[in-house]
């Protein structure tokens, strides 16, 4: 089953990474052991999905801390490297706050801030378990009493996190209590998260999916063919905006017009309380190639440029239910995250 893969471990001398570039084709794992290698990894997608991100950062301070002392570094450059690993993907708040939960055990050594970040890791499962029932209950609540035809977009499932998953999560949970008809998977241009990797996890788990087109998801959900939606999220303002991969607002939109829930399954670390709006969420441009070419050979005619957000905002009056391992908010109704945490 797909929480025995482990996205991020520790390695002894180093952090062991499952590459997510080459699913479904192969399973290969790359073991980094320098700041640059581990900075690579996040930037290539080797590892992705922000609560995943958080544990990989925490570990890199590690990978720093050993790194400086192979080569004698001193404090400054130690903390530069460090700094390099944090701003790695500027949209995953996780990232950020996986490093800075480490960075204070720095000045007890690498095995302190292994333990704090395997600490970490442990915590991401459970609470990824207490998200998928939080969000089950939620979801089964209000929703025809049948197997469901669920949506969702990216992947938000254990090869996102430190296991199991959050939107995933929540439909395993689902799949488990019998209430998963099948679940359409966005393929999620331009990199295919949903084609490679959820469909991956969904037939893993012997879960039914139907992969289709990211143009095809508003129509499916204006047809009647959905009966909720469950994305994950890279970051959430205060207010209750929501990061996620681009094509998300286009999912959210849909569910609006046709009166489908729109479910946000994330730990509460992606919540940026610091953030009163969307507005202020950065979001990452990626490599123009990405959109301008397939495996290396360029699809588009010369001349063209590309525009390639990572991410885009769904606004808070579209997201019915943030669902955390605290508990489930009616964001929608105004249970903003920055009003009160949930309390289940």
């Amino acid at each position: 089953m797909t929480e025995d893969v482990r996205t991020v471990e520790w390695a002894g001398d180093g952090l062991r990474l499952l590459d997510q570039t080459v699913l479904p084709g192969r399973v290969e794992h790359v073991v980094v052991r320098d700041v640059g290698g581990l900075v690579d990894a996040i930037r290539r997608l080797v590892v992705r999905g922000a609560p995943a991100l958080g544990v990989a950062g925490a570990f890199g301070v590690a990978v720093a801390l050993l790194q400086a002392e192979r080569e004698g570094w001193d404090g400054a450059a130690r903390d530069a490297a460090i700094a390099r690993i944090r701003e790695a993907r500027p949209t995953a708040v996780n990232l950020a706050a996986g490093v800075d939960r480490a960075v204070p055990l720095v000045p007890k050594g690498v095995d302190a801030v292994v333990a704090e970040a395997q600490a970490l890791l442990d915590e991401d499962v459970r609470g990824n378990r207490a998200i998928g029932a939080f969000g089950a209950h939620w979801i089964a609540a209000r929703t025809p009493d049948r197997p469901l035809r669920v949506l969702t977009h990216c992947n938000a499932g254990a090869l996102a996190t430190a296991g199991w998953g959050t939107a995933l999560g929540v439909v395993r949970e689902l799949h488990g209590r019998g209430r998963v008809e099948t679940v359409y998977v966005d393929e999620t241009r331009p990199l295919l998260q949903g084609a490679r990797l959820t469909a991956w996890e969904l037939v893993r788990a012997g879960i039914p999916c139907l992969v289709q087109a990211d143009g095809a998801a508003p129509g499916a959900i204006l047809r009647g063919l959905v009966d909720v939606a469950v994305i994950g999220a890279d970051r959430i303002a205060a207010n209750g905006d929501t990061a996620n991969k681009v094509g998300s607002l286009g999912v959210a939109l849909a569910c609006a017009a046709a009166g489908v829930p729109l479910v946000v399954a994330a730990p509460w670390s992606t919540v940026d309380l610091a953030l009163p709006s969307g507005d202020g969420i950065p979001i990452e441009e990626r490599a123009a190639d990405e959109v301008l070419a397939w495996g290396g050979v360029r699809t588009a005619p010369d001349g063209a440029g590309a525009f390639n957000p990572a991410f885009d905002v769904t606004p808070a009056r579209l997201v019915t239910a943030l669902v955390t391992e605290a508990g489930a908010l009616e964001v929608a109704k105004g249970e903003t995250p920055g009003a009160a945490r949930p309390t289940g």
